[in-house]
């Protein structure tokens, strides 16, 4: 881990050094939530599991145009592989003894390499078209109707939008994102889903089989993200889906998702700093890899840039005889009075993007006329129910915490989103502010059920060694000091899936002096020093207190004792700066859920 910052007052500085015993979490009990939290959940179950109907023919006989259902006002946490061991890059073990052998051979395609060390020269591009070869999948990509899309942020968030309108519209949809945050198997979805354990494996060893047979010294195995595009490519072929929607892994130009020659549209996001050691240290650099994706006689799409990325992509689409089309925010009046599936001003971009890339997309398989979009204010009802039933863990996500339940209310509340750019970063505190703001606003009888009178914030914070916490953390405090808002306490803490090793049964280490905090440590110097040097800058908390836990289990602990003794104050807890660390969290919320479930069923029909 890289060290960095100068020393912390000693006065705010707190080091927790407790190891997690194997008891703790075994003798962990759930409270009965209240009967306002329990129809939310109902509502969940009823549109989580096995209450969806077969996608109709695309937009003939049978296609749905009814609104979505309300959302509840914060997505439940519903187990989907109940028991397992983590492995980083990989996730949960779904817990088949098949599945953890599929999960070590995937993980031993992980190169310990440091990225900045080789940049981004395409590190031995041309083996993809030998993978290809080999698989056999040159044609079967050339027949995929790719959306492709790449860009800094949003790029996920546009993905998931536009498959969500595209499987409303009744096409069968696949798509592929990353990262995942708990289980690999999340970045290949099927109509929505992520895709079985079952087809899972049967997919990999096919793949794994034909690539080992055929490498060797010459042509080494593809390395992890090129593996799982490969996966994809094969998965969306056999499963015969209409379209299939890329997210591009890193940059665009020698990224595995770009092996695609003739996508049907591409799209490029919002442009910011990230990936810096590989992809350049200027906006206009970054720009010009991201623009790899764009195809000659391909319709291009990108939102408002900043001048210098902006002209690199004009200048691009250019060369290549492509009209770089502009597109601007969505106007939420064309949602009809919905919401957005995903949370935040910043999504009415991402959504913006969605559909211009979905209506060319229609155009050019020849649906567009039938969905009847000219004269009319509002979206049609497929895509508004498409982008109000969106759906992407991890990204301005409120998570109440299930053993922190009283009678009235959940007293620790968890608003997840791994921004790791400076970028993102400001619309996640702007989101955070905003949220968090508007429930203390509400009167007391509107307010949601994870909500009590009082309130602490309290910030949960890592990023990986290859960011620069200079930048990442000078624009939350600032962006949230603007919006009137202050943290009462900042926890840094390790990603718990860094102890996993791979392949194996790892837990986190015993012995105290294994735990190498210097990067938690520096991340709380930094944060000190920010406190030190603008004073006010947190409000009448500048001299509050930032604590380092030796893991995250610990932080989480602490968490929760707190608030069990103080019920009356409901405790915020932003958790950023890493979608590692969002995952770790999710995971370990789905563990404690898992007696919560058992008992969902007796519940749902007391109160049915």
């Amino acid at each position: 881990m890289r060290a960095g910052g100068g020393a912390s007052p000693q006065s705010a500085t707190t080091v927790t050094r407790l190891v997690p015993s194997a008891s703790a979490s075994a003798s962990a009990t759930v409270a009965m939530p209240p009967r306002s939290l329990l129809a939310g959940l109902r509502r969940n179950l009823l549109l989580l599991h096995g209450h969806r109907a077969a996608p109709p023919h695309p937009l003939g006989p049978g296609s749905s145009l009814l609104r979505p259902p309300p959302v509840h006002p914060f997505p439940l946490l519903l187990p989907r592989a109940m028991a397992g061991v983590a492995h980083p890059g990989v996730g949960v073990v779904a817990g088949t003894a098949e599945y953890e052998e599929v999960l070590g051979c995937l993980s031993s395609l992980i190169t310990q390499k440091v990225r900045a060390d080789t940049g981004n020269r395409g590190n031995q591009w041309e083996l993809m078209a030998k993978y290809l070869q080999i698989l056999e999948l040159e044609e079967a990509i050339a027949q995929l109707k790719v959306v492709h899309v790449a860009g800094t942020k949003g790029k996920g968030s546009t993905c998931t939008f536009a498959a969500s309108i595209l499987r409303s519209c009744g096409f069968r949809t696949g798509l592929f994102t990353s990262p995942h945050l708990m289980d690999v198997r999340e970045r290949f979805q099927l109509d929505g889903l992520d895709i079985s354990e079952e087809k899972f494996i049967r997919y990999f060893w096919w793949c794994w089989n034909k690539l080992k047979d055929k490498t060797g010294d010459d042509i080494p195995m593809p390395a992890y993200f090129r593996f799982l595009a490969l996966l994809a490519f094969k998965i969306f072929s056999d499963e015969k889906v209409d379209v299939a929607v890329l997210e591009v892994g890193l940059g665009g130009k020698y990224d595995a998702t770009n092996v695609v020659k003739a996508p049907v549209v591409c799209g490029i996001s919002s442009l910011g700093y990230d990936h810096m050691e590989i992809l350049g240290n200027t906006l206009g650099e970054i720009a010009g890899e991201k623009a790899g994706i764009l195809k000659k006689g391909v319709p291009a799409y990108t939102v408002p840039q900043p001048e210098e990325a902006m002209s690199v992509l004009k200048h691009r689409a250019s060369e290549l005889g492509v009209p770089l089309q502009v597109v601007q925010p969505l106007d939420p009046h064309q949602l009809d009075d919905q919401p957005l599936g995903l949370h935040g001003e910043h999504q009415y971009m991402n959504a913006g993007l969605a559909v211009a890339l979905v209506n060319t997309w229609l155009q050019k398989q020849g649906h567009f006329d039938k969905l009847h979009l000219k004269h009319s204010v509002t979206l049609p009802d497929q895509f508004i129910k498409g982008l109000s039933s969106a759906c992407l863990q991890g990204r301005a996500q409120i998570v109440p915490d299930p053993e922190v339940i009283s009678e009235h209310n959940c007293s620790l509340v968890f608003y997840l989103d791994g921004a790791h750019s400076p970028e993102s970063m400001e619309i996640c505190a702007r989101w955070f502010s905003h949220v968090t703001k508007k429930d203390e606003e509400q009167p007391e009888s509107l307010k949601r059920p994870h909500m009590g009178s009082n309130s602490r914030k309290i910030l949960l914070f890592n990023c990986m060694s290859v960011r620069d916490p200079q930048r990442l953390l000078p624009c939350l405090l600032a962006t949230c000091a603007q919006n009137g808002l202050h943290f009462d306490q900042a926890l840094f803490v390790p990603n718990q899936s860094q102890y996993n090793k791979l392949g194996s049964h790892a837990s986190p280490p015993s012995e105290r002096e294994q735990i190498d905090l210097s990067w938690q440590l520096s991340l709380q110097a930094v944060w000190e020093g920010l406190l030190h040097r603008n004073k006010g800058l947190n409000g009448a908390n500048s001299s509050s207190a930032s604590s380092v836990f030796e893991s995250l289990p610990l932080a989480i602990k602490w968490l929760r004792e707190t608030a069990q003794q103080n019920q009356s104050t409901s405790f915020q807890v932003l958790v950023t700066g890493s979608l590692h660390l969002v995952g770790d969290i999710l995971r370990l919320l789905k563990q404690n859920a898992k007696t919560l479930w058992m008992y969902i069923p007796i519940w749902m029909d007391f109160w049915a």
